[in-house]
Parts: structure tokens; sequence; C-alpha cells
């Protein structure tokens, strides 16, 4: 049974996720220290901190508008990681950001699609 943000897999892999991009970002180039770097970790922190957020809200329909939140993030860093491969940052081909973000978007979709049937049946 799930009594908290913390029993939910895709969080769990939503900081492997920001982990990979804090490595995959320590190798940028430092004068990207305030730029592509802090964007990308400042995404990667909020996808599963808008689900931590949303699991701990009151009602069905505020952690639907959470993960909606933290799958516009997930779309962000991967904007971002793509234009770090395009900028020669990082090797996406050999890189876990991409696996991982697909990954965690798929879960995520899956546990929206879920909350929604719920929503759906309830009175």
């Amino acid at each position: 049974m799930i009594k908290s943000y913390r029993d939910l897999d895709v969080w769990r892999l939503e900081l492997d996720l920001a982990e990979a991009v804090y490595q995959c970002t320590s190798a940028f180039p430092k004068s990207e220290i305030f730029g592509l770097t802090a964007q990308m970790r400042r995404a990667a922190v909020s996808v599963p901190s808008n689900v931590a957020e949303g699991r701990s809200r009151s009602s069905t329909k505020e952690f639907l508008h959470f993960l909606s939140i933290a799958l516009g993030s997930l779309a962000e860093l991967e904007t971002q990681f793509e234009l770090a491969v395009r900028l020669g940052y990082t090797d996406g081909a050999v890189n876990p950001v991409m696996p991982l973000a697909d990954a965690v978007g798929k879960k995520l979709r899956r546990l929206q699609k879920s909350l929604r049937a719920r929503l759906a049946a309830s009175p």
C-alpha cells in the first residue's frame, strides 16, 4: 500500500534521473554553471519534487495537477539535454539521462491514467 510519495516507484526513478543529470552536468563547461547546468538541474529536481508535493496534497485532482507540472518539467529537461548534446557538452549515445527520462515519462503517464480512471469512477 502506498502511504507516502517515497513508496512510489516513479518517485525513486525520478531521483535516479536527477542524480544522472547532476553527474552529467558536472562535466559541462564552467561558463554554463549559471546557464544550462543550472536550468537542467532545476528541471531535474522539479520532477520528483512535484510528484512529492502532489502526493502529499489532499485530493486526487490536486495530485493530477502536480503530475502535469512534473511532466512539463520533464519535457524542459529533455529539451535542455538535446541542446547540451548539440553543443557537444555530452554524448547522448552513452549518457543515461534520456533513457531514464523516457522511463520516467512512461511511468508518470501511467500514473496519470490510473488516477484519472479512479477519479472518473468515484461518485
